[in-house]
C-alpha cells in the first residue's frame, strides 16, 4: 500500500503552501497555532498523520516565533507517529551566521540545524542557502533547490541585447558566473566596503558596464541598500538598464523606499517570503511548481537533479 502524504504549513508561509498543495494535488492540512496569554506557542495538527509522509512548510524569517512554530510542528508530527517528517524551509533563516567571522559570535545556522535535528526532522528541503556548506551542518538529507530554475527562463524571455550578469559583492561571484555561463553573457563584479551590517560605505565595479543591460543576482535582499547603490552606480557609469533577480525578499527597514528611489528597472523575487507591499518595480515569481514537483519526486524516490541548474 502506498504511503499517504500530508502537507501542513505555518502561518507565515501559508499563501505559498496553499499554492504548493494545489499543484501537488491535495488540500492543505489544518494546523492550529495557539498562543497563551504570555505569548507561549502551542501547535497541533488537526488530522491524523500516522504512517504518513508529512511535509511541514515554514520559512524561518524573523521573528523567532516562526522557527519555534516549525520546531513544534515537527515534534507534533513525530509524536503522532508520522513515517517521515520533512521540514520545507523555502527561506532558511539565520543562514548568514554560517561561521565565526569575529571573536565570540554564535554560528546561528548550525544552531538551527541542531534544533531541527533535536525536534526529529527526517529531511530538510530549502532554496538558495546563503552558503552552500550549511548542507553539511545536517546529518539528514538536504534537498537544496536553486531559484535559477525559474529565474533563467525569465531572463531569457526578456531578450536583452548586451546582457551582462553581475554580482553585488565578491561573495556572489560564483552565482553570477554560473548564470553568465548558462546565458552566454558577460559578467561584472561589484566590490563594496561596509563599516557595519546593512550599511554600504562605498562601491565600485570590475568589468564592462557602458551600454550593457545588467542583471544582478543574489540569494537575498534585506534593506536593499546594496542593490540600490549598485544599480545607481551602474546607471551613472552608462549601463542601459539594471535589473536584479533575488531569491529571498527579506525587505526590512527602508528596503521598499530604497528600491523605489533607486534607478533599478525591475526587482524580480520569489515568494519564499511574502512581499508585504506593492511596488511597480517588484515582480514576484512563484516557486510553488518547483516545490510541488520535488515533493512528488521525493515520495516516489525519483531523482531531483534536473532542478540543479548549477
Amino acid at each position: 500500500m502506498a504511503t499517504e502524504s500530508k502537507i501542513f504549513a505555518g502561518p507565515v508561509t501559508k499563501v505559498l503552501a496553499e499554492k504548493i498543495s494545489a499543484k501537488f494535488g491535495q488540500p492543505l492540512g489544518n494546523v492550529n497555532v495557539m498562543r497563551f496569554s504570555d505569548g507561549e506557542i502551542q501547535t497541533s495538527l488537526e488530522e491524523t498523520v500516522r504512517g504518513a509522509n508529512v511535509f511541514l512548510i515554514q520559512s524561518t524569517t524573523p521573528p523567532a516565533d516562526n522557527l519555534m512554530e516549525l520546531l513544534l510542528m515537527i515534534d507534533a508530527a513525530k509524536r503522532a507517529s508520522a513515517k517521515q517528517v520533512i521540514a520545507v524551509m523555502p527561506y532558511f533563516g539565520y543562514a548568514r551566521q554560517d561561521r565565526k567571522d569575529q571573536p565570540r559570535v554564535a554560528i546561528g545556522a548550525k544552531l538551527v540545524a541542531n534544533m531541527l535535528a533535536a525536534a526529529g526532522v527526517d529531511r530538510v528541503m530549502t532554496m538558495d542557502l546563503h552558503a552552500d556548506q550549511i548542507q553539511g551542518f545536517f546529518d539528514v538529507p538536504v534537498d537544496h533547490l536553486y531559484a535559477s530554475t525559474i529565474f533563467l527562463p525569465y531572463i531569457s524571455s526578456l531578450n536583452l541585447p548586451n546582457l551582462t550578469m553581475a554580482a553585488p559583492d565578491m561573495g556572489g561571484s560564483k552565482r553570477a558566473n554560473a548564470y553568465a555561463k548558462h546565458l552566454k553573457a558577460d559578467i561584472v563584479i561589484c566590490y563594496k566596503q561596509r563599516s557595519k551590517a546593512n550599511v554600504v560605505d562605498s562601491m565600485t565595479a570590475i568589468g564592462e558596464i557602458e551600454g550593457r543591460n545588467i542583471v544582478l543576482v543574489d540569494d537575498m535582499i534585506d534593506t536593499g541598500g546594496t542593490i540600490a547603490k549598485a544599480a545607481d552606480m551602474m546607471i551613472e557609469r552608462g549601463a542601459a538598464s539594471v535589473r536584479a533577480c533575488i531569491t529571498h525578499p527579506v525587505l526590512s527597514g527602508k528596503a521598499y523606499e530604497n528600491i523605489e528611489k533607486s534607478k533599478i528597472t525591475e526587482l524580480i523575487v520569489t515568494d519564499t517570503i511574502p512581499v508585504v507591499k506593492q511596488s511597480s518595480k517588484i515582480k514576484v515569481i512563484s516557486v510553488a511548481d518547483l516545490f510541488a514537483d520535488v515533493f512528488h519526486r521525493v515520495i516516489n524516490h525519483e531523482s531531483i537533479s534536473k532542478h540543479f541548474v548549477f
